[in-house]
């Protein structure tokens, strides 16, 4: 396994900067999830640190070796497309045993590592089925699969689970943070996914338009975004924002609830008129405006059900609602966050 660096590495495709700058250390072993929106440039980095693009300018440094020059092969990583792009002819035994063969290795040590790999995925019963006959799990697997065959220093993982359902999706989640923990290997994980980025990372890289806007633990990033677009990104509903003495206060939905519920402590209080609510079993959703804010601005509410049963929420009713101090975020007018209370 092998520590990931990147210095101030920049990818432009003429005049326009895909990449601008990034700076990235990702210790030997880490979870790093690379977060933002499409074409934000994280799988343009991410083909960068796998040699699939040459940057423009920068430094990459796997294991304590710079690689800017080197090919693909010779980095010691392997990548996972969101595609899989399983080979439909060949059987699971030769689509996971394909990298070696490339590589000249023999045909018994071939067989070896992907009785190994098999094992470790739990796939061992799918070695002579074709793709085709595989579910998207299985075949998510035997993707995984192919890229651990090599044993890579780092695993770096594009999208690998935006072809799979809600369900499969869950469960995929924690098969892969599980597996990771288990083997150690150094990982780098693209989606533009919260929650996949919440659920796996040990840390967070939220990107936009090429450059790393912050970079944290997921505590760090959900209660103390950098600026708006981190806080307006990650979350979902996104953190609630009212102009406020030539800035912006930040409230998260969860935080935002009726006085009776944070009448302990210090609290903000407002004047909330709701407008709809959502029951989502867990949680209730509502909808509404504050008085004195914007006309067009929706605030909304995360409310425990139990708490708060729906006949004391009806829509055109103006309840007081506060938000503890403590849960308060402030925001210049350039938008970064700042540390006033």
């Amino acid at each position: 396994m092998a520590a990931v660096l990147t210095r101030d590495i920049i990818k432009k495709f003429g005049e326009t900067s895909a990449v601008d700058g990034i700076t990235l250390s990702v210790p030997d072993g880490e979870f790093m999830v690379l977060l933002g929106p499409s074409g934000c440039g994280k799988t343009t980095f991410l083909r960068i640190i796998c040699g699939l693009e040459q940057q423009t300018s920068g430094d990459l440094v796997i294991g304590g070796h710079v690689v800017n020059d080197a090919p693909p092969r010779a980095r010691g990583v392997a990548m996972m497309f969101q595609s899989y792009g399983l080979y439909p002819h060949y059987t699971v035994r030769r689509n996971i045993g394909f990298p070696l063969r490339t590589q000249r290795m023999p045909s018994a040590e071939i067989e070896k590592k992907v009785e190994w790999a098999s094992r470790l995925l739990g796939i061992s019963n799918l070695l002579d089925r074709r793709p085709r006959q595989l579910s998207g799990g299985e075949r998510q697997r035997v993707a995984l699969a192919r890229a651990l065959v090599r044993e890579p220093t780092a695993l770096l993982l594009d999208e690998p689970l935006s072809n799979l359902d809600a369900k499969l999706r869950a469960s995929a989640r924690q098969e892969i943070k599980l597996f990771q923990q288990r083997i150690g290997v150094t990982t780098i994980y693209v989606t533009h996914d919260q929650v996949e980025a919440m659920g796996m990372g040990d840390r967070i890289a939220v990107l936009d338009h090429g450059r790393i806007r912050q970079l944290g633990t997921p505590a760090e990033i959900y209660d103390n975004p950098a600026d708006l677009f981190v806080a307006t990104f990650v979350g979902a509903p996104p953190m609630n924002l009212l102009k406020h003495n030539n800035g912006y206060l930040g409230f998260r939905p969860e935080n935002f609830l009726p006085k009776e519920m944070v009448d302990d402590g210090e609290f903000a209080e407002f004047s909330f008129r709701v407008d709809r609510s959502e029951y989502l079993g867990s949680e209730r959703i509502v909808y509404g405006a504050i008085e004195g804010a914007e006309a067009k601005q929706i605030i909304t509410a995360k409310l425990p059900p139990a708490h708060v049963p729906e006949e004391s929420i009806r829509p055109g009713e103006w309840h007081a609602f506060a938000v503890r101090n403590s849960a308060l975020r402030h925001f210049d007018s350039n938008g970064k966050r700042t540390t006033r209370h």
